[in-house]
């Protein structure tokens, strides 16, 4: 099991995955809406999860009919959840690695890499970008 995998887990409430095929049942599984409550804990601020993972309403609609998350609405989860693992890897912490992640940056068009998590494109544009500045690339 990998860091990651042990972060999911930790950070979602749900056993961690060995694999990517269990990450993926816990996506397909489709998470609780308490799950929102988790990701303000991991220091991610309202406006941010209801731009990026399920707007406001729509969470107050699952949660007053006692319904889980969508796939897609999973999905986005498990996107932030990884980015900021990767940029908590990098950066040392999680302070760093919310700032770095909130921040505008020239690689990505003037965007935030929070923006760019909606879509799983994004996601990737992210975790290449983190990847290269792990390895010490200029960026």
């Amino acid at each position: 099991m990998n860091t990651a995998h042990e972060q999911i887990g930790l950070w979602l409430g749900v056993r961690s995955p060995a694999t990517e095929a269990e990450v993926l049942r816990i996506v397909e599984g489709r998470l609780s809406p308490s799950v929102v409550k988790r990701l303000l804990t991991l220091g991610l601020e309202r406006s941010e999860i209801h731009d990026t993972v399920i707007p406001a309403r729509t969470l107050q609609h699952r949660r007053s009919r006692r319904e889980k998350l969508t796939l897609e609405e999973s999905d986005r989860v498990l996107r932030i959840v990884r980015i900021l693992s990767s940029a908590e890897s990098v950066y040392g912490n999680r302070a760093r690695a919310l700032a770095w992640l909130r921040k505008p940056h020239p690689r990505l068009e003037g965007r935030s890499a929070l923006s760019l998590a909606k879509t799983d494109t994004g996601s990737r544009i992210v975790e290449e970008l983190l990847i290269q500045i792990d390895e010490g690339m200029s960026v």
